[in-house]
């Protein structure tokens, strides 16, 4: 292959893993939406989150990945005490409350992480055996650990899949979108579901946080930045859709690579325009019925 195939080629490697990276934000930004109806501004914030938890983790243990799997848990129990605290009050009240709620919650989280953390930048050291690069031809490579960012994202969206379409809880949130009122009268508890599916959407944000730690460095309002593109990728995958997400996320991941590469004066307008595009095409966004699927 030539060098300009080859340039060609990491572009796609490096605008596959940024989608998948932001798909594992977005879908959880989606199915509490799509589900519950709750607008969560602060879901970004969670991202960071998950980013932090990675930093102060790495340096206690001395081990990334030991700190993953006692920052995961710890994600998934935070999302259960906001959901019970904070956002169940607000399932039958007015977007405007959820919006109310969410950003004050963005203010707070940003509080405590520089009270916490300052307000300084911070980096995870990539973990030692993943720390190279994959020689492709001549002076140009790939690092390994954006292959294994890849690998993981691919490996959490077939199980987000798998527990969708194949299990009992995937069931029951697909009947919940629905029709939440039928899914009660058959003895189904929504409530449950409810709180699954925010503890989830954190997990999800947060894992992404923490494993995009290595490569985007840690620091403050970071969550900020891909909130907004992860709202993008829901306009564009249409409400709801798991599918639609992914879609979406590919689809900006790509666009917004080579919009940096080949027209870096227009980069921050090509994901915009692809929406625009999207939508005029299909309002809805590419798989916009509301249903998680």
């Amino acid at each position: 292959m030539s060098d300009s195939a080859i340039f060609f080629l990491i572009q796609i490697l490096n605008g596959i893993q940024e989608g998948l990276l932001l798909f594992l934000v977005a879908s959880g930004l989606t199915l509490v939406f799509g589900i519950m109806g709750v607008i969560n501004l602060a879901h970004g914030s969670f991202y960071m989150l998950g980013a932090y938890l990675a930093f102060a983790l790495a340096q206690l243990t001395g081990n990334f990945f030991i700190a993953i799997l006692l920052a995961v848990p710890l994600a998934i129990v935070f999302g259960l005490l906001l959901e019970a605290l904070l956002f169940r009050p607000l399932y039958a009240r007015d977007h405007l409350y959820q919006v109310l709620l969410t950003y004050g919650l963005i203010l707070a989280l940003e509080e405590v992480r520089s009270l916490v953390f300052g307000d300084d930048v911070h980096g995870v050291a990539v973990p030692r055996f993943l720390d190279f690069s994959i020689h492709l031809k001549g002076a140009l490579s790939y690092p390994a650990y954006r292959l294994f960012m890849s690998v993981m994202c691919l490996a959490i969206a077939g199980g987000l899949w798998l527990m969708i379409q194949k299990t009992r809880l995937g069931m029951a949130i697909r009947a919940g979108s629905a029709n939440r009122e039928m899914v009660q009268s058959l003895g189904i508890d929504i409530a449950w579901v409810y709180r699954a599916v925010f503890a989830l959407g954190v997990a999800l944000a947060a894992f992404a946080g923490m494993i995009a730690a290595p490569v985007a460095s840690v620091f403050p309002g970071m969550g900020n930045q891909i909130l907004i593109i992860s709202f993008v990728v829901v306009v564009i995958g249409g409400i709801g859709s798991i599918k639609g997400a992914f879609l979406g996320s590919l689809l900006i991941g790509l666009a917004d690579t080579f919009g940096q590469v080949f027209a870096p004066e227009l980069a921050g307008m090509t994901v915009y325009v692809l929406m625009a595009a999207v939508l005029l095409w299909r309002p809805a966004g590419l798989f916009g019925r509301n249903a998680a699927r």
